[in-house]
């Protein structure tokens, strides 16, 4: 039987689930930057030192058949707050050159401005409950920033087509109001998709991951908005380019221990938000390809990187990468995204009166 302090968290993370609904859609972008938590320096050199350990040496078991296992239920709820860009005040500087004090420091500071704003996250006319509901509440960071290539951790800059696709889209926003229709809410507010790789960038709950595999294939679950990516292993070519979705058309095959992802196929419309909301201002063109590499690099510890590039975008392929951590404690619960459904209709007919 499970002690009390071991079934709390989930008892906290499905109170949450329960009460929240949707609203958290109107939060987009800033849940990747900045997000709260709390975290010691001892428990941080721990988690950083014991990666650095065992990248070079950890060798994974095995399926039956032969392949990785990489099975299992992830979360990377203490990936939360790191940012995507190398801050400033480590200009010059590489990932490994950070020590592991001065990233427990980093943390803290991140996280204690975080629980200042902690009161307003899903808007003042709501509320957002105790903030003992977040999971992500007490967030260990693997690392100080996200993007490892580019070398200087910042985004390559977006051609003048994307700028000029961006302010063609943002003009077409401006023309109407955010409540005429559904078509101009997030698609997260709609429940349709967080897309790739927006379905695990670390949020406000909902982080939990699960990893599938059998022979010829690896699926994974996810809990917020509850898709399932199905990869195949067995070199098939992709789909047609007639076939464009949300989250694209995956493909699978193994570099020695390492798990590398190829999607394609994207229809443009939120495969680079990275906040995983389906803003309608965000996503990359259809010609987005995306390169996920999934590495054990220890016991219960996965490295996911992703590798974007399109060239109708940016001016350069980027790659970002985070850690994916091991824990059956984390079930993926069910995630029945209904609720925005009906807060849509609240949305529209609050509107419709409004203008009457």
């Amino acid at each position: 039987m499970k002690s009390l302090t071991t079934l709390l968290p989930n008892t906290q993370r499905l109170s949450c689930r329960l009460a929240f609904g949707e609203f958290f859609g109107l939060m987009a972008g800033g849940l990747v930057l900045v997000m709260l938590g709390t975290t010691s320096a001892s428990a941080q050199n721990t988690s950083a030192d014991k990666t650095k350990s065992t990248a070079k040496t950890y060798t994974p078991a095995r399926t039956p058949w032969g392949d990785p296992d990489l099975q299992g239920t992830f979360t990377n709820k203490d990936e939360n707050n790191i940012p995507l860009e190398r801050p400033n005040q480590f200009e010059g500087r590489k990932i490994e050159d950070v020590s592991s004090a001065e990233l427990a420091q980093v943390v803290k500071q991140r996280n204690d401005a975080a629980v200042q704003v902690a009161g307003g996250i899903g808007g003042a006319e709501t509320g957002a409950g105790p903030v003992h509901w977040y999971e992500y509440y007490g967030a260990r960071n693997s690392r100080p920033w996200l993007i490892v290539e580019p070398t200087d951790g910042r985004i390559p800059p977006v051609t003048p087509g994307a700028q000029a696709r961006s302010a063609a889209l943002a003009a077409a926003l401006r023309s109407h109001g955010e409540s005429d229709s559904a078509e101009v809410r997030s698609l997260y507010d709609r429940c349709i998709t967080r897309g790739v790789p927006g379905s695990m960038m670390p949020v406000i709950y909902g982080n939990s991951y699960q990893i599938v595999q059998t022979q010829g294939f690896v699926a994974i679950r996810y809990e917020m908005i509850h898709e399932t990516r199905i990869i195949p292993l067995d070199s098939r070519p992709h789909v047609g380019p007639g076939i464009r979705t949300y989250m694209g058309d995956a493909r699978g095959h193994f570099e020695g221990t390492t798990l590398v992802v190829e999607t394609t196929n994207f229809n443009g419309k939120n495969a680079s938000d990275l906040a995983g909301y389906g803003s309608p201002d965000r996503g990359a063109s259809p010609n987005l390809r995306i390169v996920e590499r999934f590495k054990p690099v220890g016991p219960g510890t996965i490295e996911w990187s992703v590798s974007l590039e399109d060239a109708a975008t940016w001016a350069r392929p980027w790659t970002f990468a985070m850690n994916l951590t091991k824990d059956e404690g984390q079930p993926v619960f069910e995630y029945a995204c209904h609720e925005g459904n009906y807060g849509l209709t609240g949305i529209l007919s609050a509107a419709r009166a409004a203008e009457k």
